[in-house]
Order: C-alpha cells, then sequence, then structure tokens
C-alpha cells in the first residue's frame, strides 16, 4: 500500500519529519501540536507539494508542473483546506484509535467519499526477471493529491494493530512502531530516544549517588 519507505540518515526532508513510519503518520506530523500553539507546515499549497514530493508521492517535475499550472488558483486553495481538514479529522481519529476506539462512522464515510472520487491506480512494474504491482495516482489536478492521502489512511485503519500506532511519550509527534518487540515509546531516537536516555542515565547516576 502507500507507505514511505525510503532509508533516510536524517528524519527531516525539506524541512518536514518523516518518521512515523506510515504515510498518514507523516501527514499528521505536518502540524504538530506542543503544549503551546500548533506548528503548520503547511501553510499554503506550495508546501503542499513541496510534502507530496519529499514524502516520495511526486517527483520534482510533477509536482513544479501542478505549481506552475494550479499554484494560486482557488481550486488548490480548496485542495490545501481540504487536504488540512482531512489530516484534523484523521488526527482525531487516529487519537481514539489509540484508545481503543474503533474508527467512526463519519470518517469512514468520508474516506469511502474521497477513495471513490480519487482513487488510487494500479500498474505492472517490471522486477528483475518478473512483475509486480505499483499503486499510483492521476495527478493533473490540484484534489489528486487527496487519493494517496485517503488510501494511506484506509490502509493504516484496516491493515496495522492500533496498539503499535501512537503518540510520543516525550513531544507531539505520531508514529507506527515497526519495532520487534514493540516497545518504542519515542518518535524517533535522534530527536527524543537519545534525550530520554540521557534522563535516564543521569537519573540513574543521581540515585546512586545519593
Amino acid at each position: 500500500m502507500v507507505k514511505d519507505s525510503a532509508t533516510q540518515n536524517s528524519d527531516w526532508r525539506d524541512g518536514f519529519l518523516f518518521l512515523g513510519n506510515h504515510l498518514t503518520l507523516d501527514f499528521l506530523n505536518t502540524r504538530p501540536i506542543p503544549a503551546t500553539e500548533p506548528v503548520e507546515l503547511l501553510p499554503d499549497f506550495s508546501a503542499l507539494l513541496r510534502w507530496f514530493q519529499a514524502a516520495g508521492q511526486l517527483t520534482a517535475r510533477e509536482a513544479a508542473d501542478l505549481q506552475k499550472q494550479w499554484g494560486d488558483s482557488r481550486r488548490a486553495l480548496r485542495t490545501l483546506e481540504a487536504a488540512r481538514e482531512l489530516r484534523e479529522g484523521l488526527r482525531r481519529q487516529i487519537l481514539a484509535w489509540e484508545q481503543d476506539e474503533p474508527p467512526h462512522h463519519s470518517m469512514v464515510d468520508e474516506l469511502n467519499r474521497l477513495m471513490a472520487e480519487h482513487p488510487m491506480l494500479t500498474r505492472l512494474e517490471r522486477s528483475g526477471e518478473g512483475l509486480t504491482t505499483q499503486l499510483y495516482f492521476s495527478h493533473r489536478q490540484p484534489e489528486d493529491l487527496l487519493a494517496p492521502l485517503a488510501c494511506s489512511a484506509a490502509d493504516l485503519l484496516v491493515s496495522e494493530d492500533r496498539n503499535r500506532v501512537r503518540k510520543c511519550t516525550h513531544c507531539v509527534l505520531h508514529f507506527l512502531d515497526t519495532s520487534k518487540k514493540g516497545t518504542r515509546r519515542w518518535c524517533s531516537m535522534r530527536l527524543c530516544g537519545n534525550r530520554i536516555k540521557v534522563a535516564a542515565y543521569a537519573a540513574r547516576q543521581r540515585r546512586k549517588r545519593s
């Protein structure tokens, strides 16, 4: 399904965080909500296109074409607003899902509507000496960008163990725990993991001295 599997030396790509191990969770993290004010990383259509490119959903050429044709249009603005509205609806759903609440009927209906109006497509790709199928989406119009977002969200709710979808215990970022033991509690070793381990080590040293 639509998952971001690229391996990077950094959790950041072009100003966006990619540590959720799932496209939907990385999309949620484009508006991290700390204790004070939410931080909006998608202020305009151009930023949305940059995120899709960083997520591996658009090539640089495809993003540039969409920006050139639609960048200042009302349709682009409506698409941005629709994507952000979907993101916040998914945030509420996933927070509830993490507390063992089933997917809400309204979210299921909304995802079904989006997938019907903006479907993902399938094509054959050569892989070694054989063939594989690959999902892709049309990107001729701004609204087409909703296709991988809706498909990815449906995949998350159907295919993943909700006990492994969680929010970092030390910050505000969401992630899918893909570790073997399923004991990951922080968003990233580079961000919060090291801080937690250093703090735990310091606490142990204080206890030894007391």
